[in-house]
């Protein structure tokens, strides 16, 4: 069953296209990059050690990221525990 929450996304914008917004304000590392399909809050993945993006996720309910890795088209939905193999381009700006 498709995820219900990707009709509720309009387009986003990456807020900071360099990285983990709170990784570059403290001076850490991450593994890998989340866009929040809700905002466009960058965040870290869970192999990060800060783990932003499901933070950022508990913190606003936004329910859908988007890997931020060159050639990835996968998204995560939290509220289903879900992998979702591909979001429509027009959802996701560079």
């Amino acid at each position: 069953m498709p995820c219900s929450h990707l009709s509720d996304l309009t387009p986003v914008e990456p807020r900071t296209p360099d990285g983990c917004e709170e990784c570059l304000d403290q001076g850490t590392r991450w593994v890998h990059l989340r866009l929040c399909l809700g905002c466009g809050h960058v965040g870290c993945c869970d192999s990060s050690p800060e783990r932003h993006a499901t933070a950022h996720n508990g913190a606003t309910e936004h329910q859908v990221v988007h890997s931020f890795e060159p050639g990835e088209t996968w998204a995560w939905c939290y509220a289903d525990e879900d992998m979702i193999p591909s979001v429509p381009a027009a959802v996701v700006r560079p």
